[in-house]
């Protein structure tokens, strides 16, 4: 048997191969330049605001105080060599031992505290209007022997030599140690730090109203410095600020590859391959830079949940993370040179989803659906426990939440389907009947989860009752754009020539992937399959799902198999849930 022939038996087998293993992009010599690459994340901010809050030294001798300004510069107006501080509100504030973290302190407004146990009280002695220099402030400290001296600065460049912290006017008249010292309380700005545990106050801070210089507490001392904040360690610097009267919000000011390093483990086990890791780095990178001043009304860029990225700093952190951060540092994943906004989630079932048909909005080109057969390999070893999922809702509770979402006049829901698929198999829209026989249409992630509730959506992969999704239609091999002309034909590439050619065999089409596997070739549909209407069952209707997250864009879960499985790099696995892009480095 001649060469092309014995190709053709091999090559018939390797149906479509070019179109299932994407190709690999270098980084893109363009490049790509973020705005910036410190960022504000927000550690306590609007309802977690906090009265009181410790810091300590994990790396360090100590503490440098000042201010950080607009731009995110630092500069220095103090130090101190305590290892311990608590940042506190300028109130009667009294140690709480066996509070949150190894003690805090707790707010006792204008009242009473318990004799005995340390306070910090609003009330101080000023000695003068203030210096422009800290050592003069001091001096002028020194000079009237009091031993509980501190400074306040003001964001002019004022140095305010005060002394004393009394509870009440009583204990502050009786420590006056000039005539021309005047009692100065504070303002609904001024911002404690003392020595925790103690009643020493070391500094204080009042900005006023200039949100242009905004307190910062940074470590000093040799090494990575890192310090302990609320159970855990972060890198960077802290900026306090207080909303008049109110609690203090507190922002991690940090560059970006360290708040990287403070995310993958969160993001991802820290015992997952690295090129999954990496992965998750490149995405964790992007998306917040894609997200600057997402929360800005509250002084941050993000948040620490998973309404941004989920980041605790350094607790979870091993070399293995570190690494996976270290060898995509200032790696961004763009398409046609912009930024690109890089969703992600835990599983999507089967199949992500084009951007436009989870939320409403312009279509995103690198956010299209593509079929994940991926995250099969690890739900088959049982390390997805929660990947199939069953939601039930009664007949009653449906009907309400109908009427709730805009059709105050609906009666009794009596059926429901699946009106609409994409063609990657996820549902688009339901449709439901009341026993009046008028329907109501609920689309896209928010309006599915305004009528079942969110808690029961946990992705758009699901049926209704016992009717499934059948795929149908245009066979795809990997994306939309790579849709195989017809299911009746089997396309091969010579090795002679490179030419893709047909081969008339029947059946079910196969591949094989990077790995070598053969695999069956899978198909998408055309987005018109429907379900049949579903009555409830014993008062109750069930979805049953696959899957964990809104759907778009890269699968944690099908990272970890693609890394683990099939020996696919970091680049290949973003390429995969993210059409045409590409990695491109910082300048």
């Amino acid at each position: 048997m001649g060469l092309a022939k014995k190709m053709i038996r091999i090559t018939a087998v390797l149906l479509v191969v070019f179109l299932l293993i994407p190709l690999v992009t270098p980084v893109d010599a363009s490049a790509y330049s973020p705005p910036r690459t410190t960022l504000r994340i927000g550690l306590n901010f609007n309802t977690t605001a906090l009265a009181s809050s410790n810091l300590q030294n994990e790396v360090g001798s100590g503490f440098e105080f000042g201010y950080y300004d607009a731009n995110l510069n630092f500069t220095r107006v103090a130090t101190t060599t305590e290892t311990r501080l608590s940042v506190i509100i300028d109130h009667n504030m009294q140690w709480n031992a066996s509070g949150s973290f190894s003690g805090e302190y707790v707010s006792k407004g204008t009242g009473a505290t318990t004799a005995g146990i340390p306070a910090v009280g609003y009330l101080h002695w000023q000695i003068n209007s203030g210096r422009t220099n800290l050592n003069d402030a001091l001096n002028d400290i020194k000079a009237t022997g009091a031993t509980d001296g501190f400074v306040r600065y003001l964001t002019n460049g004022t140095f305010v030599p005060m002394y004393g912290s009394y509870t009440t006017t009583s204990a502050r008249d009786a420590a006056r140690r000039s005539a021309s010292h005047t009692s100065n309380g504070g303002t609904g700005y001024t911002i404690t730090v003392a020595a925790t545990g103690t009643g020493r106050v070391l500094f204080e801070f009042d900005n006023g109203s200039n949100t242009a210089r905004l307190l910062g507490i940074r470590p000093i001392g040799s090494g990575k410095l890192s310090t302990h904040y609320r159970g855990y360690r972060y890198y960077g610097g802290f900026r306090y600020q207080r909303l008049v009267n109110q609690a203090l919000t507190v922002v991690n000011i940090v560059n970006i590859e360290d708040y990287v390093q403070g995310v993958i483990p969160y993001e991802m086990s820290n015992s997952w391959p690295l090129e999954a890791l990496k992965a998750q780095a490149l995405c964790a990178r992007t998306y917040v830079i894609s997200q600057l001043n997402k929360h800005n009304s509250y002084g941050i860029d993000v948040c620490t949940e998973m309404d941004c990225q989920v980041y605790r700093g350094r607790n979870s952190a091993n070399a293995t993370t570190d690494r996976a951060v270290n060898e995509t540092a200032g790696m961004y994943i763009t398409y046609n040179g912009a930024l690109c906004e890089t969703f992600y989630v835990s599983s999507h079932g089967g199949g992500s989803e084009n951007n436009e048909n989870i939320w409403t909005g312009t279509p995103r080109p690198y956010l299209r659906g593509v079929i994940d057969t991926y995250e099969e390999d690890p739900f088959r070893a049982g390390l997805i426990s929660n990947y199939n999922w069953t939601s039930t809702i009664s007949q009653a509770s449906l009907t309400q939440r109908v009427k709730s979402a805009g059709y105050p006049n609906a009666s009794t829901i009596v059926s429901i389907w699946v009106s609409q698929y994409t063609p990657t198999g996820n549902v688009l829209s339901v449709t439901m009947s009341d026993s009046n026989g008028r329907q109501y249409t609920f689309s896209r992630r928010a309006g599915l989860q305004a009528a079942f509730g969110a808690s029961l959506i946990r992705t758009q992969r699901f049926n209704i009752g016992s009717v499934a999704w059948q795929q149908g239609g245009t066979i795809y091999a990997n994306v939309p754009a790579q849709a195989i002309p017809s299911t009746s034909q089997r396309y091969v590439i010579s090795s002679e020539n490179g030419v893709a050619s047909t081969t008339a065999v029947s059946g079910t089409m196969s591949a094989i992937d990077g790995a070598g596997t053969i695999k069956n070739v899978v198909g998408g549909g055309q987005g018109t399959t429907m379900g049949s209407p579903t009555g409830p069952v014993n008062g109750n209707f069930t979805l049953t799902g696959r899957g964990w997250g809104h759907s778009v864009g890269m699968s944690q879960w099908g990272a970890y198999s693609q890394a683990r499985y099939y020996n696919r790099t970091a680049q290949q696995i973003v390429q995969h849930y993210f059409t045409g892009v590409q990695i491109s480095k910082a300048t």
